[in-house]
């Protein structure tokens, strides 16, 4: 439409809104009972259940519900990449990101073991299950609820299906549920996901605690959680920032604090969209991590931060090379590399041209102590960090796609 159409005024009897869609998601609908009490059945028959939560449940607000029938059904709960916040992952059935991107081994293995899954939300798509390999089709029993009809079954045969808002769905399988774990089982499960999470982190510590020249970006990790708080928001972009923090940054409350755009992968997310959280979360602290190649692509934003004051922290993870493609042009093409390195920059002194207070941080003890000081700054701050490239890294990515 043209620009003085777009601007004319309107009559206000010519305007309605429907105010029941003011919130999302709205007029959500219910599963078919029929579909309900076999999924019911199934889920109380399985010995070794898994439940997989994509960004459905999330946007659903199913909290209570997920956390109440993993607590039932003594099932471990899974999470894609957007699925992040179904769950705190301080509880003892959280088992965290699973996939190619962000997953880890010890959390694979429950994914191979489970005679049941349950995808919510969840388009069971190839970074979640490593392209269709965990699980394996037709390898477990599969229920999948979505709010998409069409979704349901595409990627996996399934058992039970169930079209629907994940939280309505959730409550009428827990009030379809006649029984309930016994209370050893979830004791078992709370025991296998934390023996699990134990081998993780160990290795995540070794890797954190070192004082490597460059910076390992498990460090970084290790600095924002330990000066961020439990509110905070944290933004990514879809290159080297996303499977670090999907596997390491652990969120101490259910509700969705990470936000990226890893489906569509497109570098320059993070800057802009903490813009966004910021507006859409004023009272949280939001942080934007993102790669030095991402960074070129919004740098101008920055501006737009100093204009409106917006007291978010920008941290980049500057190693001189779209990391990503780098990494797999060295697992997928013999290490022939083409157009992905590039000249260092000081992104610092950018940030500071734009007006932002800025410092750069080369020595790894120094990191903790700087990222404590932007994030505690009213106005916007930027972190450049001289980091380990990420194709030189033990990133938790199982196959590089480039």
């Amino acid at each position: 439409l043209p620009f003085d159409v777009q601007k004319a005024p309107v009559d206000a009897d010519d305007i309605w809104a429907d105010p029941a869609l003011g919130r999302f998601p709205a007029r959500r609908m219910s599963a078919d009972p029929a579909q309900v009490e076999q999924a019911a059945a199934l889920l109380l028959a399985a010995r070794q259940p898994l439940i997989i939560c994509g960004g459905g449940p999330v946007i659903a607000a199913a909290f209570e519900q997920v956390q109440q029938l993993a607590e039932r059904l003594a099932a471990p709960v899974a999470t894609s990449i957007s699925g992040q916040g179904i769950i705190a992952d301080t509880h003892p059935l959280a088992l965290g990101v699973v996939g190619s991107n962000g997953g880890v081994l010890e959390t694979r293995q429950f994914v191979e073991t489970a005679d049941l899954v349950l995808f919510i939300g969840c388009r069971a798509g190839s970074v979640t299950t490593e392209r269709w390999r965990f699980p394996q089709p037709r390898g477990c029993r599969v229920v999948q609820i979505d709010a998409d009809p069409a979704t349901i079954g595409v990627n996996y045969p399934v058992d039970a299906a169930l079209a629907g808002d994940a939280r309505l769905v959730l409550q009428q399988l827990l009030d379809a549920m006649t029984g309930t774990a016994a209370p050893d089982s979830v004791q078992a499960a709370a025991a296998r996901v934390a023996t699990a999470k134990a081998a993780k982190w160990a290795k995540f510590q070794a890797l954190a605690d070192s004082d490597d020249r460059p910076i390992k970006p498990e460090r970084v990790v290790a600095a924002l959680q330990a000066v961020l708080p439990d509110d905070a928001v944290l933004v990514a972009d879809p290159g080297t920032p996303c499977p670090y923090l999907s596997a390491y940054y652990t969120y101490k409350q259910p509700g969705r604090q990470f936000i990226t755009n890893r489906a569509h992968g497109a570098l320059g997310f993070a800057l802009p969209a903490v813009i966004g959280a910021a507006f859409g979360r004023p009272g949280a602290k939001c942080v934007a991590v993102m790669g030095d190649g991402s960074f070129g692509f919004a740098a101008g934003e920055m501006e737009t931060l100093v204009r409106l004051r917006l007291p978010v922290t920008l941290v980049v993870i500057s190693n001189s090379v779209f990391g990503w493609i780098k990494a797999g042009q060295k697992s997928g093409f013999g290490e022939r590399y083409f157009s992905v390195d590039f000249e260092r920059t000081d992104h610092a002194r950018v940030a500071e041209a734009f007006g932002l207070k800025a410092w750069r941080v080369e020595d790894p003890a120094d990191l903790q102590r700087v990222l404590a000081q932007a994030v505690a700054s009213d106005g916007p701050t930027l972190v450049d960090v001289i980091c380990q490239p990420l194709h030189e890294a033990a990133a938790p990515v199982s196959e590089w796609v480039a």
